[in-house]
């Protein structure tokens, strides 16, 4: 513990203190300018954009760590003493007044090892579906596909379920489903959402793609669905290889006169049908 008699200015550098702000003001706008700079990489070659994002994401981490340090050093005489008076201090703040920040502050360093998911990852989290496109000391934020950018609290992270479609991949599984009647051509109706998606210009052939056949009831009626899975070749293009997709299923099965689930009326066996 620091001494009674001792004066709070001898452990503070007057002159330090103008540049300990120039240093957070230096640290603030090189973080900016870092993001900047990796943000028009990753536009420029997009096959690394996910790995130029969470470069960035390591880089911004780094920065404000030394350059809260470095604002430290600069603005006070870092003594043994002073030390255990800052630590002290600054723990007793941290743990009453700052409980929230401080969980989310440690949080970011787990989701950094831990690697839940990674900026560019499209999530799913609490009903909000998105891309991250930043990790920060404080919290994650998601921007969703109606263009909202949530901010959430990266504590949250530590205990709600988060699901990430790609982890870290540019291409992800997209899932679509089409219904047609009991009675239609399924052999016929199966091939032809196969060719729909593998002729899509958003499709990824690199990894397999598959449609499976089930019976499901709609409107209390049987109805047979074809679900379509396939890797799109970038999650930005999600919706667009949905929208391909289905305009394309749609054309062919008016063309080929694939129908969509109705009721079928039949007469009970061996009960004839009623005389018109």
């Amino acid at each position: 513990m620091i001494n009674s008699g001792t004066n709070i200015i001898d452990f503070i550098r007057v002159g330090g203190i103008v540049t300990g702000i120039f240093i957070l003001f230096a640290t603030w706008l090189a973080a900016r300018i870092i993001d900047a700079t990796l943000a028009k990489l990753g536009g420029r070659f997009t096959h690394k954009r996910l790995l130029i994002n969470q470069v960035s994401t390591l880089v911004r981490f780094a920065i404000y760590i030394a350059g809260i340090i470095l604002a430290l050093m600069a603005s006070f005489r870092l003594s043994r003493e002073v030390i255990l008076a800052i630590t002290g201090t600054a723990a007793v703040a941290l743990g009453f007044a700052l409980k929230d920040l401080t969980a989310s502050v440690l949080a970011g360093f787990i989701i950094i090892i831990d690697r839940p998911f990674q900026v560019g990852d499209r999530v799913t989290f609490n009903g909000t579906y998105g891309d991250i496109i930043s990790i920060g000391l404080r919290s994650v934020r998601l921007f969703t596909l109606d263009h909202n950018v949530v901010t959430i609290p990266n504590n949250k992270f530590l205990t709600d379920i988060v699901s990430s479609g790609n982890w870290g991949d540019l291409e992800m599984l997209v899932q679509m489903d089409f219904h047609i009647g009991l009675d239609q051509d399924l052999g016929l109706a199966k091939h032809l959402v196969g060719e729909c998606l593998t002729n899509s210009p958003y499709v990824f052939t690199g990894k397999a793609w598959e449609v499976l056949v089930s019976q499901t009831v709609i409107d209390d009626y049987i109805a047979l669905r074809l679900r379509a899975k396939a890797y799109v070749l970038d999650v930005q293009y999600e919706k667009a290889f949905e929208t391909d997709v289905t305009e394309r299923v749609m054309e062919v099965f008016n063309r080929y006169g694939i129908q969509p689930p109705t009721i079928l009326h039949r007469p009970l066996s061996g009960q004839a049908s009623p005389r018109s």
